[in-house]
């Protein structure tokens, strides 16, 4: 264990070690402040059932600025290493090859958490602006913040397995990007099919990320989604941890 808290010490101080760390965070802020300003100027003035939070959750904006994010934060996490040779010394220390795939996604993860931190305080503000809250209860803020950490656990495996792949950044954040957004829209097939084939619908429905964060943030958790993206995650993991091994012993 202590191996593992060492790599993941240092998985994520290299994100601040470098400029890219701080654009990222820079712009996914700009764009998550916009997203939350852009909802409540909607909303201001009219009579509407939708909560700011379930809004901020289910705009354009906001699933644009979320899905581009991921192939920024793991593209580097291996192909990086294979590139400038530093997955030799790496592997000569006394660290398992699982340690190291657990301790490159639990540093994503956390950059990833760190970045939605500052997201708690839009919805204080609001509450403390306009005295009253910004969702209907603190399950639509439960969910909505629960769902975030699932999809992103399943995005950030499919970053790491795009990232040991190739040995070119470039390349891993398009095959993560491009395999992202694949699963995301195949999840609208769900909407166009709303009027026929409701066999498909369903089972589009199961995969949508849209379906899922638009119950969530309404405080409706169902345990499928919940099962799908940790049993998800894990198979990408395990996945990304023989390619790891395949490509270390083969370098």
């Amino acid at each position: 264990m202590h191996a593992f808290f060492v790599l993941l010490t240092r998985e994520i101080q290299s994100y601040f070690r470098v400029p890219i760390g701080y654009v990222v965070m820079f712009f996914f802020l700009l764009i998550t402040g916009f997203n939350f300003w852009f909802g409540v100027t909607l909303q201001n003035g009219q009579m509407s059932e939708v909560r700011v939070a379930e809004a901020f959750f289910n705009t354009a904006i906001f699933w644009i600025g979320y899905i581009l994010v991921f192939p920024l934060i793991t593209m580097r996490l291996f192909s990086e290493e294979f590139k400038m040779g530093t997955i030799e010394p790496l592997m000569t220390a006394p660290v398992t090859d699982a340690a190291v795939v657990a301790a490159k996604f639990c540093g994503a993860m956390v950059f990833y958490l760190l970045l939605w931190m500052p997201s708690f305080l839009y919805f204080l503000t609001f509450q403390w602006v306009a005295n009253e809250p910004a969702a209907l209860s603190g399950g639509a803020y439960f969910g909505s913040y629960l769902l975030l950490v699932l999809m992103g656990m399943f995005f950030v495996a499919l970053g790491c397995l795009a990232s040991v792949l190739t040995s070119n950044q470039i390349i891993a954040a398009i095959i993560s990007f491009c395999t992202i957004t694949l699963f995301f829209f195949t999840g609208l097939l769900g909407f166009l099919f709303s009027g026929s084939h409701e066999s498909i619908r369903e089972v589009t429905n199961y995969f949508s990320a849209l379906v899922h964060m638009l119950e969530f943030s309404r405080g409706q958790i169902d345990t499928r989604p919940v099962v799908f993206y940790l049993s998800m995650s894990a198979l990408i993991l395990f996945v990304t941890f023989q390619i790891f091994q395949a490509r270390r012993w083969k370098a």
